[in-house]
């Protein structure tokens, strides 16, 4: 069955979770989205059950922290396993070309030339363009830029094998470049910095950010099935789930998600 198990659910500055990344598993192979922003990422692995050895494909959005350095502790313990005769194949990890060139540069500052030398060997970093579709694990998936007016960032979606479309819209809100891309999709990944009551707390516009209900009022107008809302503040993290879902009920009908670290949702 497939499932998306998810690592993290936090924003940046989220000390209470772990930054927003997860795992697509369609049962034959585990894909890695993001890595949130440190080598908490193998704890979180671990937790899920997940071995990074058994990770062959993966995707980043961006550039930002808590979305890049996670990555490039996975690449160190790609490296490592390959030194060490542990890990088969390659890994691939698709991003856009300004990024790629920061992945690299980041792993050539950090990581010692024993390691950087399986880059472009075994480890391919590979530029993806908007539009562009790839083959992604056992999936199709199609890349796009979001129009992030900040750092440069890209989405995908994909046809699961149940026959719906999954989108993700990396760590902003859809915008009228990725709504050809979103519409109609059965499950969307979507950020909701915070609730909408608390939008002047937590200031979402001012990061690029949205809340629950209007991530929630864009589901609506696109046509989603199912929401799956993450990336968020964590201040009142027990509470987050029920708050959370008692206001999107307000905008969405569908079926609404707002996961803990660590959940498993069936898709």
């Amino acid at each position: 069955m497939e499932k998306l198990i998810v690592l993290g659910t936090g924003n940046a500055g989220a000390t209470r979770c772990y930054n927003t990344c997860f795992i697509l598993l369609d049962g034959k192979e585990p894909l890695l989205v993001d890595a949130g922003g440190g080598n908490a990422i193998f704890t979180q692995l671990e937790r899920a059950g997940i071995r990074p050895s058994d990770i062959h494909h993966a995707f980043l959005t961006h550039c930002h922290t808590d979305h890049l350095f996670g990555m490039i502790w996975m690449l160190r313990s790609v490296a490592q396993n390959i030194r060490g005769g542990s890990y088969e194949g390659t890994f691939t990890l698709y991003c856009h070309d300004e990024l790629a060139g920061v992945v690299h540069s980041v792993a050539d500052m950090t990581l010692p030339a024993s390691m950087t030398q399986y880059i472009g060997d075994r480890i391919l970093i590979v530029p993806v363009g908007d539009g562009e579709e790839r083959p992604f694990g056992s999936y199709r998936a199609t890349f796009f830029d979001i129009g992030s007016t900040k750092a440069k960032q890209f989405g995908f979606m994909l046809g699961l094998h149940s026959g719906k479309k999954l989108s993700c819209l990396g760590d902003e809100p859809c915008t009228p470049r990725g709504r050809k891309y979103a519409a109609g999709s059965g499950w969307l990944l979507s950020e909701a910095f915070c609730l909408y009551a608390d939008r002047d707390r937590f200031k979402p516009y001012e990061k690029h950010h949205s809340t629950v209900r209007e991530a929630c009022e864009t589901a609506t107008e696109l046509g989603v099935e199912n929401l799956v809302l993450w990336h968020t503040e964590d201040t009142r993290l027990p509470e987050r789930k029920t708050l959370y879902t008692a206001e999107g009920r307000q905008y969405f009908s569908g079926n609404l998600f707002v996961p803990d670290d660590l959940e498993s949702i069936a898709l």
